[in-house]
């Protein structure tokens, strides 16, 4: 087996070169937005990473300093420690009831009228590209009582004073959480709604001689087969997106939050890297962040891919 493992070896390459001289005009037409990837996808990752074991401040050269980011972020880091915390709490939450309420939303649309459905998924997509959410919200849990909340709960007797939902440690993050999951709906969905339009009628009709009686098994046997790839799709989206919660901290809570209850690994990136202006340990930051997106994606695939088959 180790002789010929080279041999192998030599002519899956000799088949790659000859399978990419036969198709060149497609690579070549293929290389603007690979050239575009690479210089802002892959080189900032790989310079991140460079920096990350720097001291670097934007206005000095950086200065090596091998492993020390990364011991501060876990042995001098309190606040980074809860960041994590709270980060992987809204991830556990946002991330699968997000997705699972994303497709269920896509498949009852799908059920609908055309014209309806596009109306509908313009709708319940608007939120995701919008900050109309945010303003919504703050005037929903204003921590005085003109808020809609605390005035008619005042109303009715069930408080005596306004209670301040949106600095309250008790409160903020169940609230973050409902606004992230409100607005959950994004690329995903739209993904969702693509798919099970794709599946084929016929399949359905087969499978109805075949023995299938109800919607759930055709959803189970027929449509979550025919989605793999836009599960997987929505699936990515949805991990990365609740691993990057910021913003929807910051329009609530405000910056930093109260003793850090709404602290997000993407805040506290961005307190040392825009506010403070330490590069290399902001980078490191990102560098954790991103295997951490990368592992989790890795392991949410292969899970997808064994329900596939």
């Amino acid at each position: 087996m180790q002789k010929t493992c080279p041999a192998r070896a030599e002519t899956r390459f000799g088949y790659g070169v000859k399978q990419a001289k036969k198709y060149r005009q497609l690579y070549w037409m293929m290389a603007p937005f690979m050239l575009c990837f690479a210089v802002f996808t892959i080189v900032p990752v790989l310079v991140s990473i460079f920096f990350s074991f720097t001291r670097f401040n934007v206005l000095q050269p950086p200065v090596f300093i091998g492993l020390d980011n990364y011991a501060r972020l876990f042995l001098d880091d309190p606040i980074f420690l809860k960041a994590v915390k709270n980060t992987l709490l809204l991830a556990v939450i946002t991330g699968p009831f997000g997705y699972i309420f994303s497709f269920l939303m896509a498949w009852m649309l799908c059920e609908l009228p055309p014209k309806l459905r596009a109306f509908l998924t313009v709708v319940f997509y608007a939120p995701s590209i919008s900050g109309n959410a945010y303003v919504i919200f703050t005037q929903l849990f204003s921590g005085d009582a003109y808020g809609f909340i605390n005035s008619r709960l005042l109303n009715l007797g069930l408080i005596s004073e306004p209670i301040l939902w949106l600095r309250d440690e008790k409160y903020m993050m169940l609230i973050v959480i409902l606004v992230s999951l409100w607005m959950s709906l994004g690329v995903g969905f739209l993904s969702f709604i693509a798919g099970l339009q794709g599946v084929e009628k016929a399949q359905y009709e087969a499978a109805e001689v075949d023995g299938v009686k109800n919607r759930w098994q055709e959803l189970w046997y027929i449509t979550l087969p025919n989605m793999i790839p836009q599960l997987l799709f929505g699936a990515v989206m949805s991990v990365t997106n609740s691993l990057a919660v910021a913003d929807v901290t910051v329009a609530l809570n405000g910056f930093p939050s109260t003793n850090y209850a709404t602290h997000t690994i993407i805040n506290h990136l961005n307190d040392y890297g825009i506010i403070r202006l330490e590069m290399g340990y902001a980078c490191a930051i990102a560098v954790l962040l991103f295997f951490l997106m990368l592992f989790i994606n890795k392991a949410v695939q292969r899970m997808l891919g064994k329900v596939g088959t």
